[in-house]
């Protein structure tokens, strides 16, 4: 199989600023841990094996229990999320994977409950963010691990 182009090098300035917006994201109203699960949980949706190496590292530089992140595919069945967690990871996999017909109401009514309005819409930003880098690293096949150094991902102990 032939290598992939680098989408960093040919549109730096689009990188830059996708990984603003994406920087940005630290300083919204959603907690660390929430927006950790989010992203290992978009990233597993959608078979991004760069992100999700990514970001169980992160989760686990955070402070994330290992146990946590190995139930996260099967979160609904897991006693190991709070209702907040569930509810973020429900609004994740709602706008990953959006059916024909959109959004329920039910779904949006359950998250409501968990959310303020700022709140629900810093998530929702979150997940286009990762649903987006998911999206150009499935695309050009980045490798896992390829990156560890660079984001500091070596001090997660996982290699």
């Amino acid at each position: 199989m032939s290598q992939r182009i680098n989408y960093i090098q040919q549109s730096p300035e689009l990188f830059k600023k996708f990984l603003e917006f994406s920087n940005l994201l630290g300083d919204s109203a959603i907690e660390e841990s929430v927006r950790d699960l989010v992203a290992v949980r978009a990233s597993q949706m959608n078979g991004c094996g760069f992100c999700v190496d990514m970001h169980v590292k992160q989760a686990k530089i955070h402070g994330e229990r290992e146990l946590r992140l190995h139930h996260l595919a099967a979160w609904r069945e897991s006693t190991l999320f709070a209702p907040r967690e569930r509810a973020a990871l429900a609004w994740t996999e709602i706008l990953t994977r959006l059916p024909e017909q959109g959004v329920p109401d039910d779904i949006y009514e359950r998250v409501r409950t968990q959310f303020s309005e700022k709140e629900l819409s810093d998530l929702t930003y979150d997940v286009m963010a990762i649903n987006g880098w998911n999206r150009a690293n499935v695309a050009f096949k980045t490798v896992p691990g390829s990156s560890d150094k660079a984001f500091g991902l070596d001090k997660a102990g996982l290699a």
